[in-house]
């Protein structure tokens, strides 16, 4: 039976819950590319399958931003997931911060130990910084799930090395993630 893994490509097309922007560039518009570019390596992989939860790049979800987050929770939930990874971008007012990162519920956690294979894969593909994995207890994603839940920072929209491998290079990114998950699950 297939591994059935949630992708929520972080943000709306507009407000409520819209993103980051930088250098022209918008948040959701990068999440939502790498997120199709994960699922359809996932589901050409017979040991998994991909639901993701904008399947347009207009795609809007929710009237707010707890319905938006709502949402996504109740689409994974609903189906059965057996992990959730939330995709998105970070930004600082500082462009020297460059890197990807990742957040989980607890550090002591299924969820820890697929978020370090994660960075491993977006290390090895992208060559970004791998800043760690933190713990956040408030998002909504990482704490309303039913099933392990990965919220991945994949860089810095604010750093102009970043960006560009973001808006170049997406598939970098899918393929960082999607090797990450196959070493945690230890497919072959």
């Amino acid at each position: 039976m297939a591994i059935k893994i949630f992708i929520d490509q972080g943000h709306n097309p507009v407000n409520p819950n819209a993103g980051a922007e930088a250098f022209g560039y918008r948040e959701q518009d990068i999440n939502y590319e790498v997120g199709v570019r994960l699922a359809a390596l996932l589901d050409a992989d017979p040991n998994f399958e991909a639901k993701l939860s904008r399947n347009s790049p207009t795609e809007q979800l929710g009237t707010s931003t707890s319905t938006s987050l709502q949402t996504r929770v109740n689409m994974a939930n609903e189906w059965g997931a057996d992990f959730f990874i939330s995709l998105h971008c970070n930004y600082n007012d500082n462009p020297a911060i460059s890197g990807s990162e990742a957040y989980v519920y607890s550090l002591y956690s299924e969820a820890y130990n697929m978020a370090y294979q994660i960075l491993l894969g977006l290390y090895y593909f992208t060559q970004l910084t791998n800043r760690g994995i933190m713990e956040n207890q408030r998002l909504y994603v990482l704490r309303a799930t039913d099933m392990p839940s990965v919220l991945v920072e994949m860089g810095y929209m604010s750093n102009p090395t970043d960006i560009k491998l973001l808006t170049t290079d997406p598939q970098s990114f899918a393929k960082g993630i999607y090797y990450g998950i196959r070493f945690y699950y230890g497919v072959k």
